[in-house]
């Protein structure tokens, strides 16, 4: 945490969040978890602007987002 602000946990372009499910062990018991989404933040170009964009790798890789110079 710096300066009071968290970073997102939601990708910008998709909107991809935290998912939940269950943890299964050997015994089967179950118990709950979560997973996060890979999340990056990186320099794309946006309408023509260079900014800071939460994105996760999923988008990054199938080119939805133009990365800046």
């Amino acid at each position: 945490m710096q300066g009071g602000v968290f970073m997102s946990k939601i990708c910008e372009i998709c909107g991809k969040t935290k998912s939940f499910g269950n943890k299964v062990t050997f015994s089967n018991k179950k118990s709950s978890r979560t997973w996060s989404p890979n999340i990056r933040r990186v320099k794309a170009e946006v309408n023509g602007t260079v900014k800071r964009i939460n994105v996760c790798t999923r988008c990054l890789r199938s080119g939805y987002v133009k990365r800046a110079v």
